[in-house]
């Protein structure tokens, strides 16, 4: 009953916002977004590095009346437009693209190559849909702006730098972003899903996106001849028995009611084949949901690796050594209250058999970091459906595999994509900024 309550609240608060219908004014703007994300799609630029994708994007938001500042945390983006009292309400979508050499067939593929933050150069496209997010947070502030008199606050929009490395949010909040700016009492965000048909918006209420460490571990050893190996003390079986004590973790170390993944993605040891090198490395990555299960995992990671050590008789001298990388990202928070009332809101304009409740994943996004201030601010970032309904439903037949996120192969259905996102946030943010 309550959800319920929540819907026919939203759906008035809507109805008194607009003479039109949000939906179809969404549709008929596409022709406008259209050619921006046609050049953002063909234009990626790396971490840190997104120089001409953030002067676009300024201009489109002082061509709206922004106040716009540029450079916040390296090349971010902060617009900020004050329309009366109320809260204040920041929108985000991330910049970068990923080193990945793009293969869609597109007549605006991506065909660049680009400088990465180290001066490297490497191939770059959009794909993890990054450009689906700059369109829609623009789509979005143009729907906002032809209803001014139907909300009444601050609204922000931030642009961020920097996400695929998971360090741009970070860079923004420790460059000022909410002592600079006035400071939210909501963020929003939306992520495109490869999973999921175009037309559909996904969400969860409470964890959304996992922490993320990633960790270097070096196993010591006592290096020689491989026809003699009791004269050594072998690193890479010191190391394989590592891996599987790891396992151990998760299976038996974390409740099944919770969620935790050890993933060891890289086993590195040796040169030649009769030679027992003095050192071997794994590398990996961890997944959590709860600070406290994360620091269980890390913890466990050490201690494993030095019983091991321990039990192949190596020193104190020789012990392994564990690095884990700093900065992590976060797990993103969905605020229950906040992702009821956007989602209900959103539901009354796109139908509830189009806006899901999903279960959370073991991805991350450094989009968590915006809720994880000393201000406590509410965050909701929610998915919206990439996939061509048609193809969809082959892939749900068996006839055809989806490409995922990060492939050289993901091509969104930009239409419906971007027009059910600008669609969404609009609903969310008229809602809670909502005149009456």
């Amino acid at each position: 009953m309550r959800k319920l309550a929540a819907l026919a609240a939203s759906a008035l608060a809507l109805s008194a916002a607009s003479a039109q219908d949000l939906k179809a004014d969404a549709a008929k703007d596409w022709k406008a977004l259209r050619p921006l994300y046609e050049h953002l799609h063909a234009n990626p630029e790396l971490s840190f590095e997104e120089h001409e994708t953030a002067k676009r994007m300024a201009r489109e938001l002082k061509k709206l009346g922004f106040r716009v500042t540029e450079g916040v945390g390296g090349t971010g983006v902060v617009g900020v437009i004050e329309n009366g009292e109320g809260p204040v309400v920041m929108v985000r979508a991330d910049m970068d693209g990923l080193p990945v050499v793009e293969d869609t067939g597109l007549p605006y593929a991506s065909k660049v190559t680009a400088k990465n933050r180290f001066g490297e150069t490497q191939p770059a496209m959009h794909a993890c849909g990054h450009d689906v997010h700059m369109t829609a947070l623009i789509g979005t502030m143009r729907q906002l702006m032809n209803r001014k008199d139907d909300w009444s606050g601050t609204l922000i929009a931030i642009l961020q730098p920097a996400e695929e490395i998971g360090e741009g949010a970070k860079a923004m909040l420790d460059d000022g972003l909410y002592d600079r700016f006035p400071t939210p009492d909501y963020v929003l965000g939306l992520h495109d899903a490869a999973q999921m048909p175009a037309g559909m918006v996904g969400y969860s209420s409470g964890w959304a996106l996992a922490n993320v460490d990633s960790v270097d571990l070096y196993v010591k050893g006592v290096g020689g001849h491989g026809a003699y190996p009791h004269t050594t003390k072998d690193p890479i079986v010191i190391a394989s028995q590592i891996v599987n004590g790891l396992q151990t973790l998760v299976s038996r170390e974390t409740d099944p009611l919770d969620s935790a993944v050890v993933t060891v993605g890289a086993f590195n040891a040796g040169y030649k084949h009769n030679i027992i090198p003095d050192e071997a490395h794994l590398q990996l990555t961890v997944r959590s949901y709860s600070d406290e299960t994360r620091q269980r995992l890390l913890s466990g990671i050490e201690r494993i690796a030095r019983a091991q050590a321990l039990a192949a008789g190596l020193p104190e001298e020789l012990m392994p050594v564990v690095e884990i990388s700093d900065p992590y990202t976060p797990s993103t928070y969905n605020d229950p209250d906040l992702t009821a009332r956007a989602t209900s809101a959103m539901a009354a304009v796109l139908g509830e058999e189009n806006v899901i409740a999903t279960p959370p994943v073991m991805g991350g996004e450094d989009f968590s970091q915006f809720g994880r201030t000393e201000e406590d601010v509410p965050t909701l970032i929610f998915w919206v459906g990439a996939v061509d309904p048609e193809t969809f439903a082959k892939s749900q037949a068996g006839e055809v595999e989806l490409p995922s996120l990060h492939s050289p192969f993901f091509a969104p259905d930009a239409e419906p994509t971007i027009t059910t996102g600008v669609t969404a946030m609009t609903a969310a943010v008229l809602d809670l900024m909502d005149t009456e």
